[in-house]
């Protein structure tokens, strides 16, 4: 069984480890902290680009609230993932919150879209598998990349681009899907009031609090404006 997950799950390692020792260099070479603190991240918290957003905020001396806030909102999705996937993890057992707790956008999408036998004990446990193998993947990545970063003496700037390419990838494949650029418009106004009218230590907190004001009012405004077109047609 193994080896058909290690199969699954073979894109998703060469994804994971060279965006984990992404952040484990990035981790050593901009923070004070042990190597060892890079992969232990990668087992307690797991959150991929939150861990690279909290290095970076660390790094440029922000606040632990901040960093909180951030990650957050960041990896609020999450949330949604573990509700989404209640059902299918029905009989789990100790085995439930684990995989709930490891459903990073990559295991979320091999879960939710590999085909599945009748058989509801092998495929949870092939799930925890997936689920297991995939974070394993990305703590070798931790690791590796923060063993590279102490020992090996290397220009690393521009090394935290990875973070920014990152989101513009995640921001692209987003548009693509809501085929809505207003988001993406809400996001860089709100960053940009953030820069002219807020002090640096508070820029992030105010853009963020900025997009999701705007981003509820027009919630709020289309779910009234299909309301209306609803009660017109009947």
């Amino acid at each position: 069984m193994n080896s058909s997950v290690f199969r699954l799950t073979l894109p998703i390692l060469f994804g994971y480890l060279p965006l984990g020792m992404a952040f484990g260099v990035l981790f050593t070479t901009q923070l004070d902290y042990a190597w060892w603190a890079a992969p232990l991240m990668g087992v307690v918290i797991y959150a991929g680009a939150g861990q690279i957003l909290a290095v970076s905020l660390l790094a440029a001396k922000a606040g632990l609230l901040e960093v909180f806030i951030a990650m957050f909102v960041l990896n609020a999705r999450h949330l949604f993932y573990g509700l989404s996937l209640l059902g299918q993890f029905r009989g789990a057992g100790w085995r439930k919150l684990y995989l709930i707790f490891g459903l990073t956008d990559e295991t979320y999408s091999l879960l939710t879209s590999r085909s599945r036998s009748q058989d509801t004990l092998h495929e949870l446990d092939v799930d925890f598998r997936i689920t297991a193998f995939n974070q394993v993947y990305w703590v070798i990545g931790c690791t590796l990349g923060a063993l590279l970063g102490r020992n090996v003496a290397f220009d690393s700037t521009g090394i935290e681009f990875a973070l920014v390419a990152l989101f513009i990838v995640l921001t692209i494949e987003q548009f693509k899907a809501l085929g809505d650029a207003f988001p993406v418009w809400a996001g860089a106004a709100a960053a940009g009031v953030a820069m002219i009218l807020l002090p640096p230590a508070h820029q992030l907190i105010g853009a963020i609090a900025i997009v999701t004001a705007v981003l509820l009012l027009q919630y709020r405004n289309l779910r009234a404006r299909s309301g209306a077109e609803g009660s017109n047609h009947v």
